[in-house]
Formats: structure tokens, C-alpha cells, sequence
């Protein structure tokens, strides 16, 4: 089952940061078991365009449109056999304790 795994930023990291994960590393392992099927960094918010139509006109807006604290920095396609799977994937990231990671399995419409 495929989700994408949002990686976020959050204005309340761990506080210990003792025996943080490797990206790298994360990276590396879950490519080798074909978990991570791509990934990126995305450029900063400031970089974002939001896109809306309303009553037929399009409305573009400078950066991301939601008012939060959090922001998505990147992403991850994973590729696991259920959801217990992708949080332990997601549990090993290390923007798990220094941001948040939102997990969503992609939507199944032949069903």
C-alpha cells in the first residue's frame, strides 16, 4: 500500500536530542528495503503559490495559504504492506522529533 508521508516542521521539537536518527542513514535503509519509493526536500514557503477559483476567477496568493505554525518541508512516497508499517517507518524518520510527520495512504477508487 502506498502513503505519502508529509514531513512538517513544528514549533515544538524533542528536547532531547541525544541518539538523534541519521537522515542519511533513514534514507539509505528504507531504499534498500524498498520502502522509500522517492522523496524530497521542498524549497521554502516563501517559494509556494497558493491556486484558487471562486465564481469562475483565479485567485493566487504568495506563500502557503493556511495559517499555522507548521510547514510542509518535504515529503516521502512509501511503499509498506499496512499502516503499521509506514508508522514505524515514520517513527525512525528524524523529523520525528524535530518536526511532525503526517501519514496518508493514497486513495483506493477501483474498490
Amino acid at each position: 500500500m502506498k502513503y505519502m508521508m508529509f514531513v512538517c516542521t513544528d514549533p515544538e521539537p524533542d528536547a532531547d536530542q541525544e541518539n538523534w536518527p541519521d537522515i542519511e542513514a533513514w534514507v539509505a535503509e528504507n531504499d534498500a528495503r524498498g520502502r522509500r519509493v522517492r522523496g524530497a526536500v521542498l524549497a521554502p514557503e516563501s517559494a509556494a503559490t497558493t491556486v484558487r477559483v471562486r465564481a469562475g476567477e483565479l485567485i493566487l496568493s504568495d506563500g502557503p495559504f493556511a495559517e499555522t505554525k507548521e510547514v510542509i518541508v518535504g515529503f516521502d512516497l512509501l511503499e509498506c504492506e499496512n499502516l503499521d508499517e509506514a508508522i514505524e517507518v515514520a517513527r525512525t524518520h528524524p523529523m520525528a522529533r524535530e518536526g511532525r510527520l503526517e501519514l496518508r495512504p493514497f486513495a483506493d477508487f477501483e474498490q
